[in-house]
């Protein structure tokens, strides 16, 4: 480990987005076609905020010494680095400045990094009689099978995975057949994104795997953006700045569906750290960003979190933002998991919203193997991948139409509460349902 100089990086906040060369009548310099096709079809309009930042505002900020490293323009915010703090007062100065906030400190050191890592894939696993392989009960107890066997397994269907590193998947023989349609990194846009953190690794798994009689996911053919916001080595507030830029750039690619097995609620510096009134949906970053999302027309899938045994206990954001899935997890029994964050939100909405299996959830090891592990940011992929097959399968539903068939497919939609919200839900019930409101 080497160490480093302090660097700070600032989340400035801008009044409004004047001077800009953009239009939205011109959607097409800063949206996909299909972006623009995803909005068309659920009847959502170009607005304000679709428009990126003030280009004359970045170069403002730039000639006062800070780099800037990414823009929200959900938010109207940009993420700038800057050597010292006396530089970052200067910004504050601009009249179109209406907030500067410091989000991120440089650590001590140089994180480590495993250079050998490709040595650990062994690419080694065991058959089984059963299609699923190991995954067979997590897919089941939703009646996912049923879904795959009509011919509903994500293809065609783009789902952007924002997370923390995808450590080894470039050289796992689960992931040969993946279409992968590009990866980025939103901490540190020149790193191995297949060097990063593990724990995106066995989230995707838990989608993408499809390897018949050995391990199946929920989507197996569907296709992926593969996205870091996560910094792993330390728990800053700038981490809501690189999600933001990330979600934003899975819209403007057109991505259908994200899964986020991320949430904060405290940081290395505690007097960033939420209470339980913030969550409304709106004031994280994350989860305004979140919330945003349902707006343009893209399904958010968020894990709830795993405080429920501890003295928080409540759902992390964005698993409180508006419009969105926030998934808790229980075993293959349907047993709530003891760490599965509860809910509600701060207004009175319903979280989590739905439930499934993360107590032994079944996922791909380091190895390339099988293996098992715990918590809300399993059952929220297992969760994420079914109801992304839902979709493709009735292409006519808006967002919130997709949610509230959801809602009304689960086992506890009569009577939900702040743990199990509305229970399990049966995927092929929601199918039906679906079926009946096609346009």
């Amino acid at each position: 480990m080497s160490c480093l100089g302090k660097t700070f990086r600032y989340r400035v906040s801008f009044k409004d987005k004047s001077f800009t060369s953009y239009s939205i009548d011109r959607p097409q310099e800063y949206l996909s076609e299909r972006a623009l096709d995803r909005r068309a079809k659920q009847g959502l309009k170009i607005d304000s905020t679709d428009i990126p930042v003030s280009k004359v505002y970045i170069n403002k900020i730039t000639e006062q010494g800070g780099k800037v490293l990414l823009t929200s323009k959900w938010n109207n915010t940009a993420l700038v680095e800057t050597p010292d703090k006396t530089t970052a007062d200067e910004f504050l100065k601009n009249s179109f400045v209406e907030n500067v906030k410091l989000v991120w400190v440089s650590p001590e050191v140089e994180p480590f990094r495993n250079k050998d890592r490709k040595k650990e894939v062994t690419n080694e696993w065991s058959k089984t009689d059963e299609y699923y392989g190991v995954a067979a009960e997590q897919i089941r107890i939703h009646h996912g099978d049923s879904l795959h066997s009509a011919g509903y397994r994500g293809k065609g269907m783009h789902i952007a995975v924002i997370d923390a590193g995808f450590y080894n998947v470039d050289k796992m023989k689960f992931f040969k057949k993946l279409n992968i349609l590009g990866t980025k990194d939103f901490v540190n846009p020149n790193s191995d994104i297949y060097a990063e953190h593990n724990h995106g690794l066995k989230v995707l798994s838990c989608m993408a795997v499809n390897i018949p009689n050995v391990m199946v996911g929920t989507a197996p053919e569907a296709s992926y953006w593969l996205l870091r916001s996560e910094d792993n080595d330390t728990e800053q507030p700038a981490e809501e700045d690189y999600w933001a830029a990330a979600i934003e750039f899975a819209d403007s690619v057109g991505v259908d569906v994200v899964n986020t097995s991320l949430g904060y609620y405290s940081f290395d510096n505690p007097e960033y750290n939420y209470e339980y009134r913030n969550l409304d949906g709106y004031t994280s970053l994350m989860s305004a960003s979140a919330s945003m999302a349902a707006k343009k027309g893209i399904l958010v899938v968020c894990s709830a979190g795993n405080s429920g045994a501890s003295s928080w206990k409540k759902i992390t954001p964005p698993g409180d933002a508006v419009d969105i899935i926030t998934v808790g997890a229980i075993n293959t029994e349907g047993l709530n998991a003891e760490f599965s964050s509860i809910g509600n939100t701060s207004d009175g909405r319903i979280k989590p919203d739905v439930m499934a299996v993360g107590f032994r959830s079944s996922i791909a090891g380091t190895n390339g193997g099988t293996s098992f592990g715990n918590g809300t940011s399993f059952s929220c992929p297992i969760f994420c991948g079914l109801v992304t097959c839902l979709w493709q399968a009735c292409p006519w539903l808006t967002v919130k139409e997709l949610i509230d068939i959801v809602h009304r497919s689960s086992d506890r939609y009569d009577y939900p509460d702040n743990i199990f919200g509305y229970g399990v839900t049966d995927i092929w019930k929601a199918y039906k349902l679906g079926m009946e409101m096609k346009k």
